[in-house]
């Protein structure tokens, strides 16, 4: 089995980790889970932390085959779009986006012209699916539980976990989202911990416990020997337990109004109203009548 190059950066506002992925065997490479810099307050975006990235593309002369979104993230707004104008490649993410763009389509209450079949995207990832990045061999597996279009890309000897899984001690991702569930998350990390012991697991975020370095992979055996929520020995009862309990003390995310609108779109933001301007809605809720 082939060993991807991995490049991984780290965006530290949002404790998130964007990968370049490279085939060794020639110049193709993917794109996961790249970030647009967002300042809420003012409302202005900037590309710092994706021209980093398209700058190493550029420097390495790699080929970009695709942006990968391992799902629909609400903590950072996905910056796909503009890579893809830099770079070129397709913008791909599992079919159940559909079920996301149905629930988020309805509370932002956006019309018509939101389409909730997944067209934003160039690709949309059915479980099992396979698909090349150059000579790597890639299969995308669905792991819903976070949310229903998580899906971890396994390509080589790596695998792309997105918020399915954190580091050990760190555990799990929350269920809690509309249409998470505990349940269908251990489901799907027991799926990822039966891929070979010595596979790497690549995060998409890392909050440092205890003050710890900063890290960004594991393997399937560090898992199973040493994960918080799901080591050997837990049971599916057990983890739902305490996962659920964990998820009823979770605030939401910061950012979660202006990501989900963006990466429901495929990090496109909705289209400018009548004044040029563009705007994001943040429901409201407790509203005295």
């Amino acid at each position: 089995m082939n060993k991807p190059e991995v490049f991984p950066f780290y965006h530290s506002d949002t404790h998130t980790f964007s990968y370049i992925v490279k085939d060794p065997q020639s110049s193709a490479c993917a794109i996961i889970d790249s970030v647009l810099d967002f300042d809420y307050a003012s409302g202005e975006v900037s590309y710092d932390s994706a021209d980093a990235i398209i700058n190493c593309v550029k420097d390495k002369q790699l080929d970009v085959v695709m942006h990968i979104e391992t799902h629909v993230h609400a903590d950072h707004l996905s910056a796909a779009p503009y890579m893809q104008g830099e770079l070129g490649g397709k913008i791909a993410i599992g079919k159940n986006i559909t079920v996301v763009q149905d629930v988020f389509g309805e509370l932002f209450n956006d019309g018509t012209e939101f389409k909730r079949n997944g067209s934003q995207f160039d690709i949309l990832f059915d479980d099992n699916d396979e698909y090349q990045i150059g000579n790597l061999h890639c299969i995308a597996l669905h792991t819903p539980g976070h949310t229903p279009a998580c899906t971890t890309h396994l390509i080589g000897d790596a695998a792309f976990v997105g918020d399915t899984l954190f580091m050990p001690d760190s555990g799990s991702a929350r269920a809690d989202f509309p249409g998470g569930d505990a349940r269908t998350l251990y489901r799907s990390i027991q799926r990822i911990l039966a891929l070979p012991s010595d596979t790497r697991l690549y995060m998409c975020h890392d909050y440092q416990p205890n003050d710890r370095k900063l890290e960004f992979f594991s393997t399937v055996q560090q898992h199973i020997y040493s994960n918080i929520h799901v080591k050997s020995g837990i049971s599916e009862d057990e983890f739902v337990e305490v996962r659920e309990a964990r998820d009823k003390t979770l605030g939401m995310p910061r950012l979660i109004f202006p990501s989900l609108q963006v990466n429901m779109r495929a990090g496109n933001f909705p289209q400018a109203e009548n004044n040029d301007t563009v705007y994001l809605k943040v429901p409201i809720s407790g509203l005295k009548k």
